[in-house]
């Protein structure tokens, strides 16, 4: 199996030049690099992402098909719409955004069960908090007695938002905050959260894979429109 090695200046190569679904790792486009703002920014607006776990160089992924939930399609149950709701009336209940972003990371790094380890690690983090402290990453989060309990966080391009993890410490916590991340970036003409990977509880959400040639086509169009000014949490 043979991938480009990239050096800092080298750009990326063609996304159809990314491993095929009959290879080993579907979806693996090149390594190398390093995790630069600049370098960030340019793999996202590309359709790209790093993934990769502690110890193995920066991976670069182009994943076809790539699993995608489109705002008008996400679907919350009628029991987590009443508990949603409910917790939004309730004052020891908050849901903010950008409020403690590299906490938000923390959380989602942290050990879970049957996993032995993250792929969130420090060098990401810095990466990551660096973006968020240039606008373009941002994390949706709930706090209960000002506990940060749930959260989630991603890259916001444009109108093209790219999610990254969630976590949570009390039951359908990270749904709801993925709840008003969604609603959110909805009322801001936002119509494409990437999700990179297909998982049984996105699909649950509403989220479906696509071809890769389409969601570029959507990328390539929602990473030019005018960027959210403004994260401020509605009713």
């Amino acid at each position: 199996m043979n991938i480009p090695w990239l050096e800092f200046d080298t750009p990326f190569p063609d996304l159809n030049l990314a491993l095929s679904e009959q290879d080993e790792l579907p979806g693996l486009l090149a390594a190398g690099a390093d995790l630069s703002p600049a370098r960030l920014l340019d793999a996202y607006s590309k359709g790209i992402f790093p993934w990769f776990s502690e110890g193995q160089p920066i991976l670069w992924w182009s994943t076809d098909p790539r699993m995608v939930l489109m705002t008008k399609d996400f679907a919350i149950s009628d029991s987590l719409k009443k508990r949603l709701n409910k917790t939004r009336k309730d004052p020891a209940w908050e849901f903010r955004f950008d409020s403690d972003f590299e906490q938000v990371m923390r959380a989602c790094a942290a050990p879970r069960r049957g996993q032995a380890g993250t792929w969130i690690s420090e060098q990401m983090i810095a990466s990551y908090c660096a973006l968020h402290q240039l606008g373009y990453a941002h994390s949706s989060e709930l706090w209960f007695k000002g506990e940060l309990v749930a959260g989630a966080y991603g890259l916001s391009l444009g109108k093209m938002f790219y999610g990254e993890s969630m976590f949570t410490k009390v039951s359908d916590g990270s749904k709801m905050a993925l709840a008003q991340l969604v609603f959110f970036l909805r009322n801001e003409g936002v119509k494409m959260l990437d999700c990179q990977q297909e998982t049984a509880h996105l699909a649950s959400l509403g989220a479906r894979p696509i071809k890769r040639k389409d969601f570029m086509a959507h990328v390539n169009w929602a990473v030019t429109q005018t960027p959210i000014q403004h994260w401020i949490v509605f009713e």
